[in-house]
């Protein structure tokens, strides 16, 4: 894995090329390695620039993974903890779906490390165990955000709309999502 030098630090990073991708993201993940999405033929050379340029809040969020050790929980504990996200996930999103009344397939639960839910395009929604962790707030703009993704599967302005209609401060949870997700995921 590529190495880079930030502010005497040595970090890992990985770069990945997204075709629908328009502009740079950086994520630390849980491992403390920095992964970088970037546009497709979009050169090491400018990531690794977009790295350095913002090393003060990679070094900040590597900081936060290595001071939360991950989390190891036996089979039976893992069971548990996604019997009673997936309780959670059922009983908000009945209660979150009535104003929308979107159709979906099959909810599971399983262990994610770099998201919080997904949706596929069969209408399939998916969600990280790790949801029932976090406020009750932040579960509600999760399970929105997949269920908004079964009208509209992108983050188009009219997704947005979409979620605002339930979570018109869907951008402050957004932010504080964020947040939590240093060294979480």
């Amino acid at each position: 894995m590529p190495k880079i030098l930030l502010k005497n630090n040595e970090v890992e990073y990985v770069i990945k090329a997204h075709p629908r991708a328009k502009n740079l993201r950086l994520r630390v993940l849980a491992e403390a390695v920095v992964s970088i999405t970037v546009p497709c033929k979009y050169s090491e050379v400018l990531a690794r620039k977009f790295l350095a340029k913002h090393a003060d809040w990679v070094l900040d969020k590597i900081r936060l993974c290595r001071e939360r050790p991950p989390v190891r929980l036996s089979a039976a504990e893992y069971l548990r903890k996604k019997i009673r996200t997936k309780k959670i996930i059922l009983q908000r999103i009945r209660v979150i779906n009535r104003h929308y009344a979107l159709v979906f397939n099959r909810i599971t639960v399983r262990r994610q490390k770099s998201r919080w839910g997904s949706c596929s395009s069969a209408g399939n929604l998916n969600f990280n165990s790790r949801i029932c962790d976090l406020s009750e707030r932040l579960q509600d703009y999760i399970i929105t955000h997949e269920l908004c993704h079964l009208r509209e599967l992108n983050h188009s302005p009219a997704f947005w709309r979409l979620v605002a209609e339930t979570m018109p401060d869907y951008s402050v949870l957004r932010k504080e999502l964020r947040k939590q997700s240093a060294g979480f995921l």
